[in-house]
């Protein structure tokens, strides 16, 4: 792995997040459009879930992987954030703490940090060769 994509996991997780609670949304809105239907005609005993109930049981599972996620999501970015103060250069810190901790645009950073988009480009690649990728334990996390 190299240093960009370590760095852009935080990243890449926190969407993943985003998209399970889009989800999430829609599902809620699905549930809530379920209508109950009432008939004198006797029901199935093996009919199986409700739409309304499968949505629910969809939403419990996707909330589940969520909390999972976010707590991943707060370890790898104690990880990265500490890996990116082990940079020695301030300006290297502040441009990869923006992108891969705040999950920021290049044209927002380039905006915040008062640079061409170019040049920010040209930091990031000389800060990439400057960050140290932690080591792995037997259980997953950085070594310290």
């Amino acid at each position: 792995m190299n240093a960009k994509e370590y760095l852009s996991q935080a990243r890449n997780l926190d969407q993943r997040i985003i998209t399970k609670n889009q989800m999430i949304d829609s599902l809620n809105d699905l549930a809530t459009r379920c209508t109950a239907t009432y008939s004198d005609m006797p029901k199935s005993p093996n009919r199986g879930n409700s739409r309304l109930e499968e949505c629910v049981m969809k939403i419990i599972d996707l909330e589940e992987q969520i909390t999972e996620d976010m707590e991943k999501l707060v370890n790898l970015k104690k990880e990265i954030t500490h890996a990116i103060q082990s940079v020695s250069n301030p300006e290297y810190q502040d441009l990869l703490a923006k992108r891969y901790i705040c999950c920021e645009s290049w044209e927002k950073i380039a905006v915040d940090m008062n640079y061409e988009l170019r040049y920010i480009h040209k930091l990031h690649s000389r800060a990439l060769q400057e960050i140290k990728i932690p080591e792995p334990t037997e259980d997953g996390h950085e070594k310290t």
